[in-house]
């Protein structure tokens, strides 16, 4: 119990989050990532099986559906079919499983497996993440996604913790560098809960993407097989920030790019 509370504490240092972003961190611009998705590195057949199995009961009863209502049916069905708990550092399968027995689960885990469970939909999806510039220590981020919804010819940001949409007018939801420009620009933008059995506080909301020290990172070049293989090699042997450091070392590690800003700005 001492050596959990240790490797927590080291975890969750400071001075792990901050190095992590200077190893790890790359500035972009929207047009490098233009074509950049999770489905690039993870091929159908990287999925683990069991992710088919829960599929399957997901959508059992539907034969055609938009890539819109699938991804908002998949956001219903994760969230209240998940708990939450601690953050994991299980293999996929593991995970999944954890979260589905509600003994586990924060938002980065709910991501993950959500991008899972669209490529083997085949909707086109990313990982982004939000920290902020300069760091402040009693902010730990967030993590959301973006799909891409084909009737609509755009991706779109999507929370599937808090089964959220962003818009600004009409009913076609922003994609995420839509959302921050248009922040940024002092627009009023606003957000749809689309799971009714929810109560999404507002602070939330604020907290997560209306403060203006937030800095958007795309997370990429995640291996789902690679970090799969080593997680059940290496945990519980090893704690989780060496081994994500080796894979840093060998080169397999993933990376955050910043389309929108300087990521040095959050060490200033």
């Amino acid at each position: 119990m001492i050596l959990k509370k240790i490797l927590w504490t080291l975890k969750r240092h400071p001075f792990l989050y901050l190095t992590r972003f200077r190893l790890l961190s790359k500035n972009s611009n929207i047009n490098e990532i233009m074509g950049y998705s999770y489905n690039i590195i993870n091929d159908k057949k990287d999925i683990p099986n069991y992710f088919t199995k829960i599929n399957d009961t997901i959508f059992k009863n539907d034969e055609q559906i938009s890539d819109f209502d699938l991804v908002k049916k998949l956001g219903n069905w994760l969230v209240d079919n998940v708990n939450g708990g601690p953050g994991l550092s299980v293999p996929s399968e593991d995970a999944l499983k954890i979260m589905l027995a509600g003994k586990g689960g924060v938002c980065s885990d709910m991501v993950q497996i959500f991008n899972n469970f669209c490529v083997i939909n085949d909707i086109k999806v990313r990982e982004w993440g939000v920290t902020r510039a300069p760091f402040n220590t009693d902010y730990g981020g967030h993590s959301f996604n973006e799909v891409y919804i084909k009737e609509l010819n755009k991706w779109i940001m999507i929370d599937v913790s808090y089964c959220a949409l962003f818009y600004l007018d009409g009913d076609t939801p922003l994609s995420v560098t839509e959302f921050y420009k248009l922040l940024r620009e002092g627009k009023k933008v606003s957000y749809k809960i689309f799971n009714t059995s929810i109560a999404v506080e507002h602070e939330s909301i604020d907290k997560n993407y209306l403060n203006p020290d937030n800095v958007p990172f795309l997370i990429c070049n995640y291996s789902n097989k690679v970090y799969d293989s080593f997680l059940k090699t290496f945990r519980p042997l090893i704690p989780i920030f060496i081994i994500h450091f080796f894979l840093f070392i060998i080169g397999k590690s993933y990376n955050y790019k910043f389309p929108l800003d300087n990521y040095k700005n959050i060490f200033s």
